[in-house]
């Protein structure tokens, strides 16, 4: 082994004699080891370690260096030396007073292939694209089949020689930006060249105007496993809902964050039936988490599970303009001035799933829903109380700190992502398995 080979185990065993030891010397001895005693690496660390005192077990405490191909979900500490591919900065809004929260997402790579990561403390983990380093002590989780890694608080980050990792290119993975197949919550602005497989929910045709006269455009919704997707197809493809298909060479726009599926008459569409693709034959909607779309930008029709830690002021009863609908403060609209208001419920709150946050919008009916109670009952309780905040306060009282399942539509702009929703239901919880699991999850990082 040459010295870019062996400097990524020079740094292991000078972590483990806690810097005490000169890591030239280090070196030398490992080098000696190797080359002249023609042990294997793991005989010769250990020997090192042992011989300026240390404890040779210490080296296998956080399972040595992984690959990436190796590394799977739920794993509780893991150490890994990659390339920086991707470094992209995000802000989380700010929730119950507190500033908004910085983080760190990106790709990074190994000879083995690559995977997306996450840091929650930027300030303690300074990266740049094409660095190399040594990250130990990260947690992972599973996604849809997806493995995503993460620096929390008990993660280090040691910079390497850039040479320690060779033939690593420079671009992130072809799953992520190049094309080829994608499940629908991959989808991303600026993808292309891009193949789905799942299920034709609607199609619609509309005429558009464009610069060479007006187009027939057929538009709908697609669906897969793992979510749905707004679709345009810019020819007659003869697309039928309930069909299942393939369709290849699409490429991916973003409105607010949303992402869009087109595909042109370059592009292909293959008929399926429901054996080619298993997975669609439930016809549930899977969870996805608040991370998983801040990394895509945004989402339609999600699924997103969480606590509800905050219900915003503008909740409850309100009134709206009767032309503009926007909502009426101190009885004038701010486009049409003075107006007798009418009446309308929303709750504007912000769900936490544990990784992040989601601010969420339910409008009337779904406000109803979750007060059990009708916009005339609303109105007859605030009239009783002299107050509007009385259904403020009941949609606190029946919501907050409380787990809920939402649905709807995700969008994203400068203050984060917002949900338009659709559907929301209180989640039950299983005390007892929440907390075998709890205890599972703490016995993985003793």
């Amino acid at each position: 082994m040459d010295k870019n080979e062996i400097a990524p185990h020079v740094k292991e065993i000078a972590r483990v004699l806690e810097g005490k030891v000169e890591e030239s010397k280090i070196e030398e001895e490992l080098e000696n080891y190797l080359n002249v005693y023609r042990v294997s690496l793991d005989t010769a660390k250990r020997s090192v370690v042992k011989g300026f005192g240390g404890d040779p077990n210490a080296l296998n405490k956080s399972g040595g260096r992984r690959k990436v191909t190796d590394i799977k979900g739920g794993e509780a500490s893991v150490d890994i030396l990659a390339k920086v591919i991707t470094v992209n900065p995000k802000e989380i809004p700010a929730s119950d007073g507190k500033p908004a929260r910085q983080i760190v997402y990106g790709i990074i790579a190994d000879e083995s292939g690559s995977i997306a990561y996450t840091v929650w403390d930027p300030q303690r983990f300074q990266m740049r694209p094409g660095d190399v380093v040594m990250l130990r002590n990260c947690y992972t989780h599973e996604y849809n089949g997806r493995v995503d890694l993460t620096l929390g608080n008990r993660a280090t980050l040691e910079q390497m020689p850039k040479d320690s990792l060779q033939n690593i290119e420079m671009s992130a993975p072809v799953s992520s930006s190049a094309g080829g197949p994608a499940k629908v919550s991959e989808l991303a602005d600026g993808m292309n060249s891009v193949s789905i497989t799942g299920r034709i929910i609607s199609v619609e045709r509309r005429e558009v105007p464009t610069e060479d006269g007006t187009k027939v455009v057929f538009s709908g919704l697609f669906e897969d496993e793992t979510g749905r997707v707004q679709y345009s197809a810019w020819h007659d493809f003869e697309l039928k809902p309930k069909e299942i298909v393939r369709i290849s060479r699409g490429y991916v726009k973003s409105w607010k964050g949303v992402p869009k599926f087109n595909f042109g008459e370059k592009a292909s569409v293959t008929r399926l039936t429901l054996d080619d693709v298993p997975d669609l034959g439930s016809g549930k909607l899977k969870p996805r988490t608040i991370l998983d779309i801040e990394r895509i930008g945004g989402a339609t029709d999600a699924l997103v599970s969480g606590t509800i830690i905050d219900v915003k002021e503008g909740s409850g009863l309100i009134r709206r303009c009767p032309q503009c609908k926007r909502v009426v403060q101190k009885g004038a609209c701010r486009i049409h001035g003075k107006v007798d208001g009418a009446p309308d419920l929303r709750v504007k709150a912000v769900l936490d799933d544990g990784e992040s946050t989601l601010t969420i919008v339910m409008n009337r009916s779904v406000t109803e829903s979750v007060l059990a109670l009708t916009l005339d009952d609303c109105v007859r309780q605030a009239q009783e109380a002299m107050t509007t905040d009385v259904i403020k306060d009941i949609a606190e009282d029946k919501i907050l700190a409380k787990p809920f399942m939402v649905r709807g539509n995700v969008l994203s702009d400068e203050y984060g992502l917002m949900m338009i929703v659709s559907e929301a239901s209180p989640v039950e919880i299983d005390v007892k398995e929440e907390a075998t699991k709890l205890l599972a999850d703490l016995e993985g990082f003793q």
